[in-house]
């Protein structure tokens, strides 16, 4: 049934129907009833496989600008509608000059890269402190050498060097997962990132939260008026958000990865919350998501230090300063974007 946390409504459950009820939202399932919720207190509704949504509440979600988002049970994006674009074309315009000057492509590219690669050796230094032996040892050399993988970035003058840097410091941080999980985890730490299906609960669990982030930094990017289509990183992919997908590079670890990791550690996560299905797919089942969508909403609100700010600001609006601060840069309001780093 549904769930509503920090404005956005949540309908989980197989079978469930969501309807417009004058102003409110009505979601029904057969075997559990009805509830019905207020309009004004959803900014956005996210459905899961097996549920089914009516054309009248979805043109009133896009009459309000309240998106409707589609996702697997493990979290994978589907489909998303909103309604008429809003924001300065001219933004636009400038979105799509700047890929094509490939120097400025390159100079944004290396910055997300930058941001992904400081983060991560974040969430690795912080694990080290609380480790000991062996563990705290591993843990401080990668983050070393993704800081030497870091110092190459700057001089790197094609696309495709800033993308095998990265591929390389990805490859070091995974071979961490072994150190990240404590040795009370009741889950087993793969050896690789597997994401189509994921096959365990490790990978499961982070592709659950990678949607979860998709979705605020799409939103985030579509509120600014940036196409999330039109990325540097990424590129030009078909039926892909390469933009929100370059924007989600600087936040993954500390914002997904180390919620994940701290819930296993903590035995917030355990097993009996995947499903294991006949082919090998992995994902979190109804208590699973339920119990993940509670710690994803504990960690919007946590506060994080924002260095070019100056402030704290809670991890929910981080896509959408982010976004701001990017689009100020295709503006030409800056000469340079800055990468989210709390440290």
């Amino acid at each position: 049934m549904p769930e509503l946390i920090k404005n956005t409504l949540y309908v989980m459950t197989p079978g469930s129907s969501i309807h417009l009820d004058t102003d409110a939202v009505r979601v029904y399932h057969p075997d559990n009833g009805a509830k019905r919720l207020p309009l004004v207190r959803i900014d956005h509704v996210v459905a899961f496989g097996g549920v089914t949504v009516t054309d009248d509440f979805l043109h009133r979600c896009a009459a309000d600008q309240r998106s409707v988002t589609w996702l697997s049970g493990n979290g994978r994006f589907r489909a998303r509608v909103i309604g008429p674009q809003s924001g300065n074309p001219l933004l636009r315009v400038a979105q799509h000059d700047a890929l094509r000057d490939n120097r400025r492509r390159l100079d944004i590219a290396r910055t997300f890269v930058a941001g992904k690669l400081h983060n991560t050796r974040q969430v690795l230094l912080r694990a080290a402190a609380d480790a000991k032996g062996t563990r705290q040892q591993t843990l401080r050399t990668v983050a070393h050498a993704i800081t030497q993988d870091l110092t190459g970035l700057p001089t790197t003058d094609n696309i495709n060097v800033v993308l095998g840097i990265e591929g390389q410091a990805a490859k070091r941080y995974v071979s961490t997962w072994r150190h990240l999980l404590a040795e009370h985890a009741q889950v087993t730490a793969p050896t690789h990132r597997i994401s189509r299906p994921p096959t365990d609960p490790v990978n499961a669990a982070l592709s659950f939260g990678y949607g979860m982030l998709r979705i605020a930094v799409h939103g985030a990017l579509e509120h600014v008026g940036l196409d999330p289509y039109i990325g540097y990183l990424h590129g030009i992919r078909p039926g892909k958000p390469a933009l929100a997908l370059d924007l989600m590079e600087e936040m993954r670890q500390l914002l997904v990865d180390r919620m994940v990791f701290t819930a296993f550690n903590r035995r917030q996560l355990l097993p009996q919350h995947f499903a294991h299905h006949p082919g090998g797919a992995c994902e979190l089942n109804d208590d699973g998501r339920r119990t993940y969508l509670t710690l994803w909403s504990e960690a919007r609100s946590r506060p994080w230090p924002h260095r070019q700010l100056g402030r704290d600001l809670p991890a929910a609006v981080l896509p959408l300063i982010q976004a701001r601060l990017l689009a100020r840069h295709l503006r030409g309001d800056t000469p340079h974007y800055s990468p989210w780093n709390p440290a």
